[in-house]
């Protein structure tokens, strides 16, 4: 079998599924919860984290933060070298989505950036307040399905990048701590 015949047949479940996002006219609540993950995915909710943990006085807040911040920058260099590597086109360019406007922040999918540094952060953050871990987890994962149900990524590009961010942010914390 050629290499080009393996990726169609292991690809060939994210194009179906892609097809059935992108035609799918979500309800409103979805649209608005969706654009909103997203958004604050761009580094507003985790910005906020930052701010609280500061204003917190807790003993861990400094550690808590540096984790955080060591985690997305190392998720930030794995999805620029990942992306340009695999090359992936992203599926709008595939098929159009029947409601989601929004412009892509580059032309590759895989991973997701989105996801990675999400769960970097929301895992890194976790490991200092372990009461806050569900909360940061849901974040987290509303940011990863967004970027699906907006047709900006394939599953296994959110798949990878949320791996990829939990390795990074356990990694990071345990090197802090």
């Amino acid at each position: 079998m050629t290499r080009a015949r393996a990726v169609s047949i292991l690809s060939a479940p994210d194009y179906q599924l892609m097809r059935r996002v992108n035609r799918w006219r979500a309800p409103r609540w979805v649209r608005w919860w969706s654009i909103g993950a997203t958004r604050a995915g761009d580094g507003w909710l985790w910005s906020l984290c930052g701010v609280a943990l500061l204003a917190s006085h807790d003993a861990d807040r400094y550690a808590a933060i540096v984790a955080g911040l060591l985690a997305a920058a190392m998720g930030i260099v794995v999805f620029r070298v990942l992306k340009k590597a695999v090359g992936r086109k992203r599926p709008c360019v595939h098929e159009p989505h029947c409601w989601a406007t929004l412009l892509p922040p580059d032309q590759f999918s895989f991973p997701s950036g989105h996801s990675i540094s999400a769960f970097a952060v929301a895992v890194s953050l976790g490991y200092f307040y372990p009461p806050l871990l569900a909360g940061l987890l849901f974040c987290a994962a509303s940011i990863a399905i967004s970027r699906i149900l907006l047709g900006l990524h394939f599953l296994t590009d959110v798949l990878a990048g949320s791996a990829l961010g939990v390795a990074l942010g356990y990694s990071a914390a345990l090197l802090i701590r």
